[in-house]
């Protein structure tokens, strides 16, 4: 369960919150604080919601690398209409569409010009998020946005999601 875990983590850094509480059922349980039967229990309900959260990005009619891009952008959650979530699901799934096929090339880590390119880009597509997100949380999200993509993507189709 660990390694499943640490992967939904690696995928999608706002998963993160698992990955304490399952650290924190550890520890309770070393401790003392429960018993086998009650540790038990809390893990079978702990892997239900491992899951849900791993087949969440199929409900969201998005993909793994897409929900990540939406969750960042969304988390702590906003107070959004389903017209305006649809909006910011569009708006991850275009701007990934576009880094992937025409700014994440061969080695654009390196190159100034090429992370400068991937930074405009973040924020031009940013720029069309609902109006939900307020002029300072838009700079964060597109400052988050673009550590996500630094982080996931090495360039020329290599990163962290299968076929990136």
């Amino acid at each position: 369960m660990h390694s499943r875990l640490l992967k939904l983590v690696r995928l999608n850094r706002t998963r993160m919150d698992y990955l304490e509480k399952f650290r924190q059922m550890i520890d309770e349980y070393n401790a003392g604080s429960l018993n086998v039967e009650e540790f038990f229990t809390q893990l079978v309900n702990f892997a239900r919601q491992l899951n849900q959260e791993e087949k969440r990005h199929i409900g969201e009619q998005l993909t793994e690398e897409e929900l990540a891009l939406f969750d960042l952008l969304t988390k702590p959650r906003l107070q959004l209409t389903k017209k305006e979530e649809k909006q910011v699901k569009r708006v991850a799934r275009e701007l990934l569409q576009t880094l992937k096929n025409e700014k994440l090339g061969l080695d654009w880590r390196k190159k100034q010009q090429a992370r400068a390119a991937v930074q405009v880009c973040i924020r031009d597509y940013l720029d069309r998020l609902p109006a939900a997100f307020a002029p300072g949380l838009r700079e964060e999200k597109c400052v988050l946005a673009y550590q996500h993509i630094y982080e996931s993507y090495y360039g020329e189709g290599h990163g962290i999601y299968p076929a990136a």
